[in-house]
């Protein structure tokens, strides 16, 4: 199954004055050593491409540089101040590119070693010196041109070893690469909605403009066809899988196994077939007809799928399907969910679904588990128990409101306790404010009943995703 996403391009460029490099020896080496140590720094954090301009120390070095990064395609630039910098360098480069900026004002370390410095017995050594640790001084220069040039951007400070920074670099290149994916993804959408339920439906054209996302209309009867190719070796082939990511419960019967594990194999045919990243599904037919067998039996599979970073979303709901890919591309699982109920003496909300989990995130191996019925829903089959990982956790649903999308997020804490044994994902959650004041404040921000969960704290890199995605952000806190 293909569903690898290539590495994000980001740009990386350093500048500096080159009437410098005649006056002070070994000055512009040093410099190009300290942007060299960044590019290989950033390379090393994966799932990148630094597309690296060296030192650009003049307009038309600039000049050459935008081409190089247009050429490219990046999604970011950094743009390293070396030392002092006319603001002239930057303008070739803005008004010819259309992507974020982040500046680095990253210095060789966390103060001058003044002693040092000062016992050099040249001035013009003494200078050199602090031409090599003046990063800051062109900050505000660069900041007031990206400021007349509307240009978005921010700025990370720091120094070469500086922990705080180096996180503040990887949450760009992570918010970039979401990015990357998001534009590149092709979303499935199967079947339809679930009838009245107002809160789920959604705009395609405008998800599809924001998010940069492809939207492939599918059609039930062509997974049929996929279904009706399945061979022996391929239904073994998948029954294996299903031993091997699952415990399964000795209620499951041999024959929802296999019916399972025959639309599983026809799931991964209709994802390759199209490749898609992402899916949203649902269908309520006439009873009895071969598309409720198909309906019926795709938890497990769309589990698998989901665990394998191509999230499976429920009832149609787009927006979550959204939301979940934005979570995988952070390596974060992504677990359809709706809220369940709350638990006032211990101040915990519970969050679940049946359907599709990410098995990845799960606290322990996932069962696979029969239902006699599928609440809500036609007929009856297999489906997933499970509960998310202990530990800190983020809450992301994607909101069309009457301004557009937006995104909503909230951290908190998956934590132990007793939970509904009903053959669901199932799990409870603590958040900083009161039961009563999140889910207030969640619900009045406008969300649909779903939303997607994934482990980590995420908010810092969702809000710079957010950023370079020109989408307003909501935090619950």
């Amino acid at each position: 199954m293909k569903n690898e996403m290539k590495n994000v391009k980001i740009g990386l460029m350093g500048v500096g004055l080159n009437t410098y490099w005649g006056q002070f020896d070994g000055l512009l080496s040093r410099l190009t050593g300290y942007q060299n140590s960044i590019a290989e720094r950033m390379r090393l954090h994966g799932q990148v491409t630094v597309v690296d301009a060296g030192m650009v120390d003049d307009t038309c070095k600039a000049t050459e540089a935008a081409s190089l990064m247009k050429r490219e395609e990046i999604e970011i630039l950094f743009i390293f101040i070396s030392t002092y910098a006319l603001s002239s360098t930057l303008v070739p480069v803005v008004s010819r590119l259309d992507v974020p900026v982040i500046l680095l004002n990253i210095q060789p370390l966390p103060a001058m070693e003044y002693d040092r410095i000062n016992s050099l017995a040249d001035r013009g050594d003494i200078t050199g010196e602090w031409l090599a640790n003046c990063q800051a001084c062109s900050v505000p220069e660069f900041a007031t041109v990206l400021n007349r040039a509307s240009v978005k951007y921010d700025i990370v400070t720091g120094y070469l070893d500086d922990k705080d920074a180096w996180n503040d670099i990887y949450q760009w290149i992570e918010a970039a690469n979401v990015v990357s994916g998001m534009k590149n993804n092709r979303m499935g959408v199967l079947g339809g909605y679930y009838n009245g339920m107002v809160d789920v439906y959604s705009d395609l054209r405008l998800q599809s403009v924001v998010f940069g996302t492809h939207v492939e209309v599918l059609e039930m009867c062509e997974l049929l066809e996929l279904r009706k190719s399945v061979t022996a070796d391929e239904l073994n082939a998948k029954i294996a899988e299903f031993e091997d990511v699952f415990v399964i419960d000795k209620e499951c019967s041999p024959e929802e196994i296999e019916r399972a594990a025959h639309t599983s194999v026809a799931l991964d045919k209709l994802i390759d077939k199209y490749r898609l990243g992402s899916m949203a599904y649902y269908y309520a037919g006439a009873e009895g007809n071969e598309y409720e067998n198909i309906i019926t039996s795709v938890i497990a599979g769309n589990t698998i799928l989901t665990g394998k970073n191509i999230p499976i979303a429920g009832e149609y709901e787009v927006k979550t399907a959204q939301a979940m890919k934005i979570m995988s591309l952070l390596g974060a699982g992504g677990c359809f969910s709706e809220f369940y109920g709350i638990d006032f003496h211990d101040d915990v909300v519970l969050l679940g679904h049946d359907g599709p989990a990410h098995y990845i995130i799960s606290e322990e191996k996932v069962q696979l588990v029969p239902l006699r019925v599928y609440h809500g829903k036609p007929g009856k089959g297999l489906s997933i128990q499970m509960s998310v990982k202990h530990g800190p956790v983020t809450l992301l649903s994607v909101v069309e409101g009457k301004n557009g999308i937006s995104l909503l997020v909230a951290e908190g804490e998956s934590v132990p306790g007793s939970i509904l044994q009903n053959g669901n994902v199932n799990s409870r959650y603590k958040f900083p404010v009161s039961v009563k004041e999140f889910i207030d404040k969640w619900s009045k921000a406008g969300p649909s009943h779903h939303c997607a969960i994934g482990v980590g704290h995420l908010g810092d890199v969702l809000k710079k995703y957010a950023f370079l995605s020109d989408i307003p952000v909501t935090f619950v806190s």
